[in-house]
């Protein structure tokens, strides 16, 4: 049987022998995301997962982080984070895939790289003073970078340049920015500067709610389903113990297929049952602070 196009376009890019770099903004978006694809790449070349995203900060925590520290049990950021990188080295072995953790600070938990004049002592009352963003829905998830993450941004250029030296060989993947998590777009918005092969993913729940900011219409992206492999994924996604209960509330996750944006014109689209801003009936939700 011939392969459907993404599978054949998959198999040429991994069939040349150049590594598949898939950038995950955090400690599960990888394989809650792209998990199918993944356990058939990793099979066939060199795949590695680097997670940006990997590291929370001491107290004081704001108002949206201690709200997420609720919804995963955890009374302490980074010993949380420890867990989630420990659950996140699991789950990638099982899937022949290396994993590298890169070590930035979550955006939930980003200080200014100044203290605001002025807020000192207060900020130690409203810890929301010195954060990039303050709160998680007003802030966070509303699509746009923050001017002072220029630096984070910077930071996640620098290692798309470490991973894939030289600007010819290797594929990435990167996150569509469905959800508008800021993260997530600024790994998006890093990728398309990186000057590589980029093949973008559709981020998992978020696009079973919500569709992405335009992006795909804008830079005429063709959207393919990957259906292979998905009988295991809801396995790997309970290796996520820590974020499953609030990202999946009644522990219920949908099997749907994963969904890639390839450039290019001509391609039939995604049925709609799987494409981005269709509901599947599961119930799903962005959870404050989880991703």
């Amino acid at each position: 049987m011939a392969d459907d196009p993404l599978t054949s376009f998959v198999r040429t890019v991994l069939g040349s022998g150049v590594p598949m770099i898939v950038l995950s903004p955090h400690l599960d978006d990888a394989v809650l995301s792209c998990g199918a694809l993944l356990g058939w790449a990793g099979r066939r070349a060199p795949v590695t997962v680097a997670t940006l995203f990997t590291e929370a900060a001491p107290p004081p925590y704001t108002l949206s982080a201690r709200q997420y520290l609720r919804q995963t049990r955890a009374r302490d950021a980074e010993e949380l984070f420890a867990d989630r990188r420990e659950e996140d080295r699991r789950v990638l072995e099982l899937l022949d895939v290396d994993c590298r953790h890169v070590g930035l600070v979550d955006g939930l938990f980003r200080r200014l790289p100044r203290a605001r004049r002025g807020g000192g002592r207060l900020s130690r009352v409203l810890p929301e003073l010195d954060h990039v963003y303050p709160t998680y829905r007003m802030h966070l998830s509303r699509g746009r970078v923050s001017a002072y993450d220029a630096e984070t941004l910077r930071a996640v250029g620098e290692t798309v340049d470490a991973l894939l030296p030289g600007r010819s060989g290797g594929l990435v993947l990167a996150p569509l920015g469905v959800g508008g998590h800021a993260d997530h777009v600024l790994v998006r918005t890093a990728a398309e500067r990186s000057g590589r092969r980029i093949v973008y993913y559709s981020d998992f729940p978020y696009n079973q709610t919500a569709d992405d900011d335009g992006f795909t219409d804008s830079h005429r992206l063709v959207a393919r389903a990957w259906e292979r492999g998905l009988d295991r994924k809801a396995e790997l996604i309970r290796g996520y113990r820590t974020q499953t209960d609030a990202l999946f509330p009644g522990g219920r996750i949908p099997r749907v297929p994963e969904v890639y944006l390839l450039p290019g014109a001509g391609a039939a689209s995604v049925p709609p049952a799987a494409g981005p801003g269709r509901r599947a009936g599961a119930r799903v939700r962005t959870a404050e602070g989880v991703s």
